[in-house]
């Protein structure tokens, strides 16, 4: 990997675009990157990190916040960065996301982050790819590396391997684990783990199923389960089913013995049965004739009554309908008396019922047809009033209007007048606004000077001790510098070692070293009093242009005063705006009267037209009434023509139907009356007939002798009972064999029903003693097969099991065969920690002057569970090894220099390899003397083999004289600049 150039725009501290040529550093193959703190160092590097993985390292990711605080509110931050990887160059241009104004309304919207990918091929840049995933899979695969491992081999950043030096074991582990990705060891150890787990489960599982079955065996076999070794369970298995086996066996042989007796006793209780049965019916026919026989007479009176009863259930049906018709013939008798009686208080003629009738028909049709011509007179008579009243009150609407429409015409005139004043009015008032505002410019003008000139003085003030404050603090720099120079030796003589070279003479031997006195300025003071002396400096430039700006300010407010007087202006502003305000209430007063006109001129044009529509209607009521007038007229003409004697024809109408339907009453039920008692002659007739013909001598007879359906049921079913109980009885007495059985003695059914149950109850034992037996030997023999496919199927679940916890508690360092006690992934981590101190030692033996080694402590350190990673620093001067916190500041940045790089080695090995031509050492330098600074420095020279180039990142002033080419970062309040130098 090879950076060419790096552009910067709106991105950390740089506003404005910021371009690095990386081309022109690498000539000088070590260059510098400088600057105060703050400015901007560590963003270049994060510049590049950001072009490349689209991230920042560390925790300035998680800030969320890579866009330029002081940019302006448009400005797309981005990075632009020109890089060669694996023999390609590439250009890659990202931007992260960031808040961007809308472009419709107000307020913020989030734009996303966009990358576009693109190499140079033929002198023509040929795009690749706008997606942030395919721009990452393409970068990362050409790198080889993530963004940990990059930052690690890159950019070796020195306070974290000062910490990484010094850390316990499993912190130094979670971060070779990252660098190193041996996550698939870890995940090896885990699937062991889960691996084992899981076999213990199979295994527990199949432990359940076979103690369950044998738990089942022992049940249904009644044998106690045997103590010992799961191999015994086959043995003791096998003998339960043979012993099952026997079992059925005997229980089978019974079961023949004990059906033949059973069949023996069955035999015999049928035959005792069978004799005590025929006995029985026999006996009992006997008992009934002779029963039967005393009951004869009674028979015969049945025999007699049923037969009178059923000869009158012929007559019956018609003795029911005499009844009915004579029920019938006395209500029509009723209602005919009732009609009758009615129509002689009514005053009619009863007699004579057809030609009343007839009468009353003819006058009621005569009057129905008067009454249409009447009913018209009433509604015309109603539409005409309606007319009437719709007239008058159009009349009184046109008095209102006539009122109304002389006082708006009076009231328009008026607001015509009003209105013109106004607007005479409103002319003048611009004028008036434009002396107001110059007045009201004068007037603050005059309160600026006073408030300017009092500020002017204090500035003034203020600058005068901010300069003086500079000079002091300047000329206590001057003095602090100067002792600390006359002392110089001392503080030399502090850095001296017994042994090593004094780095004024060269002298290994120091007889009498300087002795700093208690005033002798340190570096930190000399810093301080610098640090002072700057920020004096930038408080007097601010007060010196605050000063400027209130002078600039003076001179213009004065320049608008100019020489009016302050109070006479102030009245005259007051006058003005007195004025002003009437004229804005006038301005004001002017809508509303011209709003009042506007509602008066519509409401007199409402008016006028109203009356005119109302004209109209009038001359249309008139003619109306004139019309309903005429045709009133003629309709009572013909009424009173028709209606003869008649006042009121609705009540004549009514009393005529009356009489009509109370007519047709006395017709109809004088009809009905005939009909009922003709209907009822001829039934009494045919009842007669039938009673005779019956064999009745009257109809009397014959409804004497029926019975009721129920009775009579009941009667049949007593006579064919009796009838057919004696036939059976005499039937039964008849056969052949009834007297034999009536002298044989009582059979012994008791003894013999006792015999066949014993039998039975027996017989049943026997069988269900078998089918025990059967069930017990089939179900012993399916859980002996269960039982056995269990066992074959558990052992090689317990084998595996055994196997799998042995190499599960070998990885995780828990096995007596792991003499080193340490898990898989710390043993790689181990070895990879090895490798780094190995190629650290290669480089660390030329800083230290061959003094210093690292050494890696492979047994379990303090507070370690499962192996170490300790490092410890060997002294080869006193021969001890040391805890990498007894070493000095200088030390420790020396040592863990060597470690980074060796680290960054081994790193870039375990990545394929990877050819880094651009490097970056971050901060540290600081705390290294001259000697240890040159031996650094040589090896920081020697990285530059092969054309590579190495950026030392640094603000020490002692390596701006050291490295010749730089790449300065300048601060300032508008951002932070590049520029290359040297």
């Amino acid at each position: 990997m090879r950076l060419h150039h790096l552009s910067i725009t709106a991105f950390g501290p740089f506003v404005e675009t910021a371009e690095v040529d990386f081309d022109a550093l690498s000539d000088a193959g070590l260059f510098l990157l400088s600057g105060p703190t703050g400015a901007g160092k560590s963003s270049v590097l994060d510049a590049v990190c950001f072009a490349l993985y689209g991230a920042v390292p560390g925790d300035r990711q998680d800030a969320g916040r890579l866009r330029s605080d002081q940019a302006p509110v448009g400005l797309t931050p981005q990075v632009t960065l020109e890089v060669t990887l694996a023999g390609r160059r590439f250009q890659v241009v990202r931007s992260p996301a960031w808040d961007r104004p809308k472009k419709r309304g107000t307020g913020m919207t989030r734009e996303q982050a966009r990358v576009t990918l693109s190499e140079r091929v033929a002198d023509e840049w040929v795009h690749l790819t706008s997606r942030l995933d395919e721009a990452g899979d393409l970068l990362g695969g050409l790198l080889g590396m993530n963004l940990d491992q990059f930052c690690q081999v890159a950019m070796l950043p020195q306070g974290q391997f000062q910490a990484f030096l010094r850390a316990k074991p499993d912190e130094r582990q979670r971060l070779l684990a990252r660098l190193f990705r041996t996550g698939r060891f870890e995940r090896v150890e885990a699937w062991l783990r889960d691996h084992r787990l899981s076999l213990r489960r199979a295994s527990e599982a199949h432990a359940r199923t076979v103690g369950d079955l044998v738990s089942r065996l022992s049940e249904a076999a009644h044998r106690a389960v045997p103590e010992g070794a799961e191999d015994a369970l086959s043995e003791w298995a096998d003998d339960v089913l043979s012993e099952a086996e026997t079992r059925h066996t005997t229980a089978a042989r019974a079961v023949p013995q004990a059906a033949e007796t059973q069949q023996i006793a069955a035999a015999e209780l049928t035959a005792a049965r069978d004799l005590a049965a025929a006995r029985e019916r026999v006996v009992a026919a006997a008992a009934a004739v002779e029963r039967l026989d005393l009951q004869g007479e009674r028979h015969a009176a049945d025999v007699d009554r049923l037969d009178r009863a059923r000869r009158a259930a012929a007559v019956l049906p018609l003795a029911r309908l005499v009844d009915e018709r004579r029920q019938a013939h006395a209500d029509a008798e009723a209602a005919a008396a009732a009609s009758v009686e009615e129509a002689r208080r009514q005053g009619l003629d009863h007699d004579d019922v057809l030609a009343e009738l007839e009468r009353t028909s003819d006058r009621l049709a005569t009057l129905t047809t008067l009454l249409p011509a009447e009913q018209l007179v009433g509604d015309l008579r109603e539409q005409r009033a309606a007319a009437e009243n719709r007239l008058a009150s159009l009349a009184r609407d046109d008095e209102l209007d006539s009122a109304e429409a002389a006082a708006l015409a009076s009231l328009t005139d008026e607001l015509r007048r009003t209105q013109g004043a106004i607007d005479e009015e409103i002319g003048a008032l611009p004028d008036l606004q434009a002396e107001v505002d110059r007045l009201h410019r004068i007037a603050q003008a005059h309160d600026d000077v006073a408030r300017l000139t009092t500020e002017l003085d204090e500035a003034t003030a203020e600058h005068t001790a901010a300069r003086t404050a500079v000079v002091d603090l300047r000329q206590h720099l001057l003095d602090l510098r100067e002792r600390r120079i006359a002392g110089m030796a001392a503080e030399l003589a502090t850095g001296l070692v017994v042994g090593g070279d004094c780095p004024v003479c060269g002298s290994a031997d120091h007889p009498r070293p300087a002795v700093p006195s208690d005033a002798q300025p340190t570096a930190d003071a000399e810093r301080d009093a610098q640090r002072a002396v700057d920020d004096a400096q930038a408080v007097e430039l601010a007060q010196q242009l605050r000063v400027r700006d209130l002078e600039r300010a003076l001179t213009t407010a004065r320049e608008v005063v100019g020489d009016t007087d302050a109070a006479g202006i102030r009245q005259r502003l007051a006058d003005a705006e007195s004025r002003s305000q009437v004229a804005r209430e006038r301005v004001a007063q002017g809508e509303v009267v011209a709003a009042r006109l506007e509602q008066t001129s519509a409401r007199a044009a409402e008016i006028e037209k109203a009356a005119a529509e109302r004209r109209v209607t009038s001359a249309e009521l008139a003619t109306t009434v004139e019309h309903l007038g005429m045709r009133i007229a003629e309709v009572e003409a013909q009424v009173c023509e028709l209606r003869g004697e008649h006042a009121e024809l609705r009540g004549a109408v009514a009393e005529l139907t009356h009489r009509r339907d109370l007519l047709r009453r006395v017709r109809d039920d004088a009809a009905a009356l005939a009909a009922a008692r003709a209907a009822l002659d001829d039934a009494t007739t045919a009842l007669g007939r039938a009673a005779l013909e019956a064999g009745f001598d009257t109809a009397d007879d014959a409804r004497t002798a029926a019975l009721p359906p129920e009775s009579l049921a009941a009667l049949e079913d007593a006579v064919q009972a009796h009838r057919t109980a004696l036939a059976a009885a005499r039937q039964v007495l008849d056969e052949p064999d009834a007297w034999t059985l009536l002298t044989t003695p009582e059979p012994d059914l008791a003894g013999a029903e006792t015999r066949s149950r014993t039998a039975t109850e027996t017989l049943e034992r026997v069988r269900a003693a078998d089918e025990t037996a059967a069930r017990t030997h089939e179900r012993v023999r399916r859980l002996v097969g269960e039982l056995t496919t269990a066992l074959a199927a558990w052992t090689p679940v317990r084998d595996e099991l055994a196997l799998a916890t042995r190499v599960s508690a070998f990885a995780e360092g828990k096995a007596a065969d792991n003499r080193l006690q340490m898990r898989l992934s710390a043993y790689v981590l181990a070895y990879r920690l090895s490798q780094v101190v190995a190629a650290a030692n290669a480089r660390l033996a030329g800083m230290s002057d061959r003094r210093y080694s690292l050494e890696h402590v492979a047994t379990r350190g303090a507070g370690e569970t499962r192996g170490g990673l300790s490092l410890v620093v060997r002294d080869d001067w006193s021969g001890e090894a040391r805890d990498p916190g007894t070493l000095s500041g200088g030390e420790t940045f020396v040592v863990s220099l060597a470690l980074a790089l060796g680290l960054a080695d081994v790193v870039a090995h375990e990545a394929g390899g990877a050819d880094l031509q651009t490097l970056f050492v971050d901060e540290g330098f600081g705390s290294l003397d001259a000697e240890t600074l040159d031996d650094v420095l040589d090896i920081l020279d020697a990285l530059r083999e092969n054309g590579r180039a190495v950026g030392v990142v640094s603000h020490v002033a002692e390596m701006r004289h050291r490295i010749p080419t730089q790449l300065v970062v300048s601060k300032a309040r508008t951002g932070s600049t590049l520029d290359v130098v040297g």
